[in-house]
């Protein structure tokens, strides 16, 4: 391979990584104000009574791109976004995946190249395994803010509940979560509050926050409110028994945790162990571990097992995640 070709295909890499990483991380303020402000004013599609109301809101202008032509039958695949607290849109988040995609497919096929082994052949697996990146890191963003959602929610329930004995209504009760806590509770609450302000029913508000934020105590919660409007009760006794319930399982679970961590530590060694052992042997000896790749024997060797290994992951998995 040339030296020019070998810089080319650099530089395209390099950019296409940087370019990623800039659209990922890069802040939208604008468009989220907008997006909130379209949340907050407009009409439920599936609650509307007119069956041209989507229409009649849409903007005219509004002209759907490929990756929301793409998931337009997937209207939950938008709000893994909003779980995230990101500003990416489908076609943003496609152009990303493909341009990491294609660096990492570069940086394969130059690395292997200069090598003086065929890089091409190694492309297309270098593109698979670097494209889901970015949503691996959304992945991970949802599941951090979830879990910190969760572990607010019973200091939240209480400051409610304290403010509902001082004589607040359960509005203003909402507003105070906002003022006193920290995100992402403080922005979910205050998003039923602005909601509420602006004529959305408590109970609607309420829905959607259980519709952004999948957490069953959540829904507990929610529930409690709908059933306390419609039969009456003392909704702040019952939120200090909701927030008295999640501390509990969250004690139960630390309790699990501590007692599963054994297993857990010993399925991370096991499930590395067969790769790192590749790893120190092909860097001994690659042509001794290539045979798994050139033999037809091998190959399926090596099929098996990458298979037992997953079957071995699900096993440990499913012993050690127990479900309080």
């Amino acid at each position: 391979m040339s030296p020019i070709l070998i810089s080319v295909a650099v530089f395209v890499a390099v950019a296409a990584l940087i370019g990623g990483l800039a659209l990922m991380f890069r802040g939208g303020n604008e468009s989220k104000v907008e997006d909130r402000l379209s949340m907050l004013t407009a009409v439920s599609h599936s609650k509307s009574d007119s069956p041209g109301a989507s229409v009649i809101a849409a903007p005219l202008d509004a002209v759907p791109s490929f990756g929301e032509l793409v998931f337009a039958r997937y209207e939950k695949f938008g709000l893994l976004f909003e779980q995230a607290d990101t500003n990416l849109t489908p076609s943003r988040f496609f152009l990303i995946s493909g341009g990491i995609g294609l660096g990492g497919a570069l940086t394969c096929a130059v690395a292997f190249g200069a090598s003086g082994s065929s890089g091409l052949a190694f492309a297309p697996l270098a593109f698979v395994a670097t494209a889901p990146f970015p949503l691996l890191w959304i992945l991970l963003r949802r599941s951090r803010r979830l879990k910190a959602f969760g572990a607010q929610l019973p200091d939240a329930l209480e400051l409610l509940a304290r403010a509902l004995r001082s004589g607040h209504s359960l509005a203003a009760g909402f507003d105070l979560v906002r003022q006193e806590m920290k995100p992402p509770i403080s922005v979910e609450f205050g998003r039923v509050f602005e909601e509420n302000n602006l004529g959305i029913p408590i109970v609607d508000a309420m829905n959607n926050m259980t519709d952004r934020i999948p957490n069953l105590d959540l829904k507990f919660f929610a529930t409690a409110i709908i059933l306390q409007r419609q039969t009456g009760g003392d909704l702040a006794e019952i939120l200090d028994k909701i927030g008295a319930l999640i501390r509990d399982r969250f004690r139960i679970w630390g309790q699990i945790q501590a007692l599963t961590g054994e297993g857990r530590l010993s399925g991370i060694v096991l499930l590395a162990l067969p790769v790192v052992l590749f790893g120190a042997v092909y860097k001994l000896n690659p042509e001794y571990v290539m045979v798994l790749f050139k033999d037809p024997l091998g190959k399926k060797m090596l099929a098996g097992a990458v298979f037992m290994q997953l079957l071995g992951a699900y096993m440990i998995r499913k012993i050690v995640n127990i479900k309080v």
